[in-house]
């Protein structure tokens, strides 16, 4: 894998990069949509190509070592053959879903012993198994096993829990040198760094992921609950210590306003549910604003989804069509408002790079805070 700059903002530490792998360039900064089990809820791979086109997108490992489990991903050829999907993929390594698993599972040095969500059955993940099922699965970008703490969080856990993701990363890098690739492309290994909203922890974690000399890096353990400010102020502290000229990653992050404040501090990649999810739900964002597509107000609105028409979804469908299909429920519904969540947030980080580039971002993100801060 190979990352280069191209363009620092010079009002804010926001940059464009470029990211290459086996399996084609990634445009930074850049959105991943979610693609839990193999599958981005809701979307054709034709539509998540043409029309929202993605350079990457993200699988999780914890729900694919479950079903299909790794040996049929294997036997298809690697998750991307399975899915149909030439583009990048990411894989997280399941300590957040070990994290949302809290009733379930009990945390040892050796890794984590967890109950599965669908059958009970009792299963454990270390950080050794986790790099051979990232190995099969066959991400282009695999992640660390790591422990993400909840928030709010007991100083005295947090500092224990981050220690122990040092060891565990350690752990990871050992065993990732001995486990030969499986498919025919490389594999790009980012270790995360945590310490919940403590700023000395942070500055210590930061400072280890650094010193691990891996081609990219993540951040962990923010999004759980904090105030944005604290997630903001975490960002900053630790974008400020990793390498500069290696991508950083900002785990489960966020809503629009997030994703542009985040690039303002020095973050180049992004995932969340939050549009597919909020998409299931009847809320859609623009470039304007929220709208909940539900509200009685749009019932007799004839005008476009978004007169923006940044996918197809937002100018072949109306207002009160969309909220039709929501209050019959209807699957349409949700597919249409979820191929529009995700072309928006695409096109919001395309047009950052953008501004990036010209060497206004500092200007437009400030305009589109305020924008899209508004309830329509």
């Amino acid at each position: 894998m190979k990352f280069e700059i191209n363009a620092q903002d010079p009002q804010s530490k926001a940059r464009a990069g470029k990211l290459t792998t086996d399996h084609g360039v990634i445009e930074t900064p850049i959105f991943m949509p979610v693609g839990t089990v193999g599958t981005v809820k809701g979307v054709h791979q034709r539509e998540l190509k043409d029309d929202i086109n993605p350079d990457i997108i993200l699988g999780n490992t914890y729900h694919l070592y479950l079903r299909p489990q790794t040996n049929i991903i294997e036997k298809a050829g690697g998750l991307h053959k399975f899915m149909n999907w030439d583009r990048n993929i990411l894989t997280d390594s399941g300590g957040y879903q070990v994290y949302s698993l809290s009733a379930n599972r009990k945390i040892k040095e050796e890794g984590v012993k967890f109950k599965s969500h669908i059958d009970g059955s009792y299963h454990t993940f270390t950080p050794e198994n986790v790099m051979e099922i990232q190995r099969s699965i066959g991400a282009d970008i695999i992640m660390a096993f790591d422990e993400c703490t909840p928030y709010p969080c007991d100083y005295n856990y947090a500092k224990r829990s981050m220690h122990m993701t040092h060891r565990w990363l350690d752990r990871c890098i050992n065993h990732l040198e001995k486990t030969p690739l499986k498919y025919d492309y490389n594999q790009a290994f980012f270790p995360i760094v945590q310490g919940s909203t403590y700023t000395d922890l942070r500055k210590q974690s930061a400072e280890y992921i650094a010193n691990a000399g891996a081609i990219g890096n993540a951040i962990g353990g923010l999004s759980v609950g904090e105030p944005a400010e604290e997630m903001y102020a975490m960002t900053d502290v630790v974008c400020s210590i990793l390498p500069e000229d290696k991508p950083r990653y900002l785990m489960g992050v966020g809503t629009p306003i997030n994703i542009l404040e985040n690039i303002a501090l020095g973050v180049d990649m992004f995932d969340c549910v939050m549009p597919t999810r909020n998409a299931r739900n009847g809320m859609l964002f623009t470039a304007n604003g929220t709208i909940n597509i539900k509200n009685l107000k749009w019932a007799d609105d004839f005008s476009p989804i978004d007169e923006m028409g940044i996918t197809f979804v937002d100018t072949e469908y109306t207002k009160a069509y969309l909220r039709h299909l929501f209050t019959v429920n209807e699957l349409l519904g949700k597919q249409i408002a979820t191929i529009h969540n995700l072309g928006f947030y695409l096109w919001l980080v395309r047009e950052a790079r953008k501004h990036i580039l010209a060497g206004d971002f500092r200007t437009w993100k400030d305009k589109m805070v305020k924008q899209m801060d508004n309830r329509l």
